[in-house]
Formats: C-alpha cells, sequence, structure tokens
C-alpha cells in the first residue's frame, strides 16, 4: 500500500487562526493556531472495503513574512497555556516590520489503513492539508508616560 494508492482519501482542510485575532504587535509575539485532528475516512482501495486513518504528527506555518515555524502541535490559546497576551509560544512569530502578512498552514498526516480486521497498517510517507487566508495586520504601538489618564486630561499627549 502507498500514498498513491489514497489519492482518492484526503483528509479535511485544517483551521488557522491567531491571538489577537487578526492584528500583531511589531517585535512582539502573535500566537499562530491551527487545528486539526485525527480522522477516519471509510472507502475501497484496490476492491477492498478499508478504513483510511489520518494522524497530524506537524504543523509549518508560513508567517508570511518569508519565515516559518515547525511544530508538533498546532498550539495553544495564552489563555489554556495559563500565559499573558504577547508572551512567546510553541508557534509565535514576532514580526520585524509593520504590514499585513498572509500567514497559512500546512498539516502533516501519517496515514495507515485498516482492512476490516481492527489493525493499522501503516503508510510510509505523509500526506498535507493546508489553511491560508489568514491575515496578519502587524502594527506599532508607542507609549508616553504622561501626568495624567486620558480620562482625567483629554487633551494630553496621546489621548
Amino acid at each position: 500500500m502507498t500514498l498513491a494508492d489514497l489519492a482518492s482519501f484526503r483528509p479535511a482542510q485544517p483551521t488557522l487562526a491567531g491571538e489577537p485575532d487578526g492584528f500583531g504587535v511589531v517585535g512582539m509575539p502573535t500566537n499562530l493556531l491551527a487545528s486539526a485532528s485525527e480522522q477516519r475516512i471509510p472507502g475501497t482501495v484496490l476492491g477492498w472495503d478499508v478504513t483510511v486513518r489520518f494522524v497530524p504528527v506537524a504543523y509549518l506555518f508560513d508567517n508570511g513574512d518569508g519565515t516559518t515555524t515547525r511544530a508538533t502541535t498546532g498550539g495553544a490559546s495564552w489563555s489554556s497555556l495559563g500565559q499573558g497576551q504577547f508572551t512567546p509560544t510553541a508557534t509565535s512569530h514576532a514580526y520585524r516590520a509593520r504590514g499585513t502578512y498572509p500567514v497559512s498552514v500546512t498539516v502533516e498526516y501519517e496515514a495507515s489503513v485498516d482492512f476490516g480486521s481492527g489493525t493499522w497498517r501503516p503508510v510510509p510517507g505523509v500526506v498535507r492539508a493546508q489553511a491560508a487566508g489568514y491575515g496578519v495586520r502587524v502594527v506599532e504601538v508607542r507609549t508616553a508616560l504622561v501626568d495624567r489618564t486620558c480620562v482625567e486630561d483629554p487633551t494630553g499627549p496621546g489621548c
């Protein structure tokens, strides 16, 4: 059994999101999150009734700025990790310049086949599925020391 024999079987497209939702700050981590799960797809291969199982084993994030990040998971939210916003994660990326970056993720799946016996037979190689179209707008943030808040002095610097 080869991946070519499984050409008619395709894992579902992964999902892609980020924190903060759709934007980032120059020099600070933007947390990218991909979601993909194990899938079992019934069908026929070479005249045999089979179930093909796809298990995600790697996530390749294209950060849109010429860099990539490879991870064994799709990442987790800052809150589920118990971390504050803009802290590094295994799937975060810090952009160096302002702009809008087209982010995508490619998930690599290992495939295996069950011919109805309950025994999974691995198929050499990986199958890839991609999610694209997630734009991250990166902005600059500047701070200033001020004497009073904008509520206290709406005409103050930065208000």
